[in-house]
């Protein structure tokens, strides 16, 4: 699916074709077909146009000619996209200028586009490139803050259910946090190193612009806040996991010791049991009491042997 819009003073408009500083924005589906007519269309090399589609590509920028690419990567839900369990995990976005336009090519749809398809934001501005691409990092990041704040959310919520449970699934659902952090940490990490590299370099050209410039460097100091809550989220979620897995095992060792010492206790009666169910002479065995006594000394016995594990703490 290709759309093109066209906005200014946070007025966003559908467009039929292709007009002087619009937005064009491929959202699946889409054929390969597609592809190709855009790429030959705007004269922009196809591989800027794969690599966007690339599950697997890093954040970064080039250009060729006058063809300029920035890809960063982008927290989504994980709705089977990704082989993992990760609640959510993340995907390349294609920035492309080129000309009079700016397009925008994604594998999945997300809620940084969608924001924008929306019209929820009041800033965009289709004719000014450079704040075109600070408001999709702007957004970016606010994405990661918010999925940062709901990861720290379940995971609060599946710990007080560990502290009464000693099942392995609430350890799984904590484990799915755990990958969706690496993902968070690891993208965030690069997606930081792209924007410092694009600030040194100034490859959306907003040397002259001093508003910009702040905006960007709000923008890097927001994504080194995101990556330090990851950072700690994770470390958090590492100990959690570690002491529950303690727990639920010291939990484990308590249960078999009690279970011991119960058959234990419950061995002395089928003991004395078994030696009066012989053939042999045994002391009493004439006694017309003898069954009383049998049973009145068993149950001596085991309430003896739970009188010293009580001591013992066993039970």
């Amino acid at each position: 699916m290709i759309q093109i819009f066209h906005s200014k003073d946070g007025q966003l408009r559908e467009l039929d074709g292709l007009e002087k500083d619009c937005w064009i924005n491929i959202y699946p589906p889409y054929t390969r077909q597609e592809l190709d007519n855009v790429s030959a269309q705007l004269d922009i090399p196809i591989d800027y146009v794969d690599d966007s589609l690339d599950f697997d590509e890093r954040p970064r920028y080039e250009q060729e000619e006058d063809v300029q690419l920035i890809i960063i990567n982008i927290p989504i839900p994980n709705d089977g996209m990704d082989d993992s369990d990760a609640l959510y995990t993340t995907i390349p976005i294609g920035i492309i200028e080129v000309d009079n336009y700016v397009l925008t090519i994604s594998k999945y749809k997300n809620p940084v586009i969608d924001y924008f398809l929306e019209g929820k934001s009041k800033s965009l501005d289709t004719t000014d490139h450079s704040l075109f691409v600070l408001l999709m990092f702007e957004r970016t990041i606010i994405n990661y803050l918010h999925f940062l704040k709901m990861l720290n959310y379940q995971r609060n919520v599946y710990e007080k259910e560990l502290y009464n449970s000693s099942r392995n699934s609430e350890l799984s659902k904590m484990l799915n946090i755990q990958k969706s952090l690496v993902y968070f940490v690891t993208t965030l990490r690069t997606n930081e190193l792209l924007f410092m590299k694009i600030k040194r370099t100034d490859f959306i050209k907003i040397r002259d612009n001093e508003e910009q410039q702040d905006f960007l460097e709000d923008i890097i100091v927001d994504t080194g806040q995101a990556l330090e809550m990851s950072n700690i989220y994770s470390n958090i979620l590492n100990g959690t996991m570690d002491a529950f897995a303690s727990i639920i095992s010291n939990n484990l060792n308590i249960v078999m010791r009690r279970l011991t010492a119960v058959t234990i206790v419950l061995m002395v009666p089928t003991l004395v049991a078994s030696f009066y169910g012989t053939n042999l002479t045994l002391p009493f065995a004439d006694h017309n009491y003898a069954f009383g006594f049998i049973l009145i000394l068993s149950v001596l016995c085991s309430a003896l042997l739970v009188f010293v594990f009580r001591k013992l703490n066993w039970l």
